[in-house]
């Protein structure tokens, strides 16, 4: 296949699947604008992805004297840090592979039908430059992508398949629990969910998810928040906590999340993952460019 027809499958591809990453995408399309943990019964705190201030932690972490809150507080700066720069990277990296994809597809379509020949050199330096940059930029932003969707960033509660988030931490009569994330306790978004975990059954709609076999008195969503950042808790410290004393009443084995009543979180999911993927599709088509760009400027007759 002649160097020229590769190099505009390239950057057909490039343009070809930005755009469908621009039309699925999590953040551009504001499926996902922020996130929102609760730090106690009546008080949540909201990072908003697009005007995320990570500042705030830095300076709250350097007054801080606690070294297990030092610990909750730098989990809540790498996740600003984290979801910004992939908000950020989505924009960036989209807009310039659209460029890219475009400038050089129409230079090579020019080129394959003779038209300004003498210019074949130059568009294939255009291209080594333009395949660089957009691999650099789809590569940081794949990272990124990857870094948030593989932790526990999506603000939707963590739960086991059966829909617990916390299990007795011991035999009948005990008032201690323990979370289900209880080797995450220096997170404090440990109580939440992975978004590419969101395509499970227990965060996703099911008709009668628990049935007859969860008492609805075991079922205390409120009491979520005590496994932020936290292994285990003493069910007896916070007995005031609406539902919390039903469950010390009725000696509950579990305590239970609610029930999801939408697939919000399967399409939040599959968005992640097509764009992650489509956007490995990039960083390739960006790779080819680069290369097939450089041999047409060194051999620009070979197009």
């Amino acid at each position: 296949m002649r160097k020229g027809l590769i190099f505009l499958c390239c950057a057909c591809c490039i343009l070809l699947f930005t755009i469908i990453n621009l039309s699925i995408a999590p953040l551009v399309n504001k499926k996902v604008v922020s996130t929102t943990i609760q730090t106690d019964e009546n008080t949540s705190e909201e990072i908003k992805w697009a005007t995320a201030n990570c500042a705030k932690y830095k300076d709250l972490k350097d007054d801080e004297d606690d070294e297990d809150k030092k610990k909750l507080i730098q989990s809540e700066i790498d996740a600003c840090e984290r979801i910004k720069t992939m908000h950020d990277m989505e924009y960036t990296s989209f807009i310039f592979d659209i460029v890219i994809g475009f400038v050089c597809g129409l230079l090579g379509l020019f080129h394959l039908f003779d038209i300004r020949t003498n210019f074949i050199s130059i568009t294939g330096l255009i291209g080594l430059g333009c395949g660089v940059v957009g691999f650099v930029l789809s590569f940081v932003y794949v990272i990124y992508n990857g870094l948030v969707f593989t932790n526990k960033y999506s603000g939707v509660i963590g739960r086991e398949s059966e829909g617990y988030f916390a299990e007795r931490n011991g035999i009948s009569g005990t008032t201690e629990y323990r979370c289900i994330d209880s080797d995450d306790k220096d997170n404090i978004f440990s109580a939440y969910a992975k978004f590419s975990d969101l395509n499970q059954k227990q965060y996703n709609y099911q008709n009668d998810f628990y049935g007859d076999d969860v008492e609805s008195y075991c079922i205390c969503q409120r009491l979520f928040f005590l496994c932020s950042g936290s292994a285990t808790f003493d069910l007896n410290d916070h007995s005031t906590y609406g539902c919390a004393s039903n469950i010390l009443t009725n000696d509950c084995k579990y305590i239970y999340a609610e029930e999801i009543k939408e697939n919000n979180n399967q399409d939040i999911f599959d968005r992640f993952l097509t764009t992650l993927i489509l956007s490995l599709f990039v960083c390739l088509a960006n790779i080819g460019l680069a290369i097939f760009g450089f041999l047409i400027f060194r051999t620009p007759k070979d197009f």
